[in-house]
């Protein structure tokens, strides 16, 4: 099923939905996640993609679980890659 609306990268919803209620900027909550300023800059402007690793100290900071995040990184993904036209043939089983 292919989605019309793009979903929303998790690096805005961390940045919209937790740095900014709780007051911090990025380089308090990079310190605060044990990462550096850049790497999360990129990650809630949307120029990186959210990695596993990064999912688990978001996940241990802000009390959710890791799949959450990264199920929110495979949505974004899928609905990228569906963007473009994939032609294949369909597999038929040879009995």
């Amino acid at each position: 099923m292919i989605h019309k609306r793009k979903p929303t990268h998790p690096g805005v919803i961390l940045r919209e939905d937790v740095i900014k209620p709780l007051g911090l900027n990025v380089t308090e909550t990079a310190k605060r996640l044990n990462v550096s300023r850049k790497s999360l800059s990129m990650l809630i402007n949307e120029k990186i993609a959210l990695s596993p690793k990064m999912s688990i100290r978001i996940a241990k900071a802000t009390g959710t679980t890791p799949e959450s995040w990264l199920f929110m990184q495979t949505k974004l993904d899928l609905w990228n890659a569906q963007q473009s036209y994939i032609e294949v043939e369909p597999l038929e089983l040879v009995v």
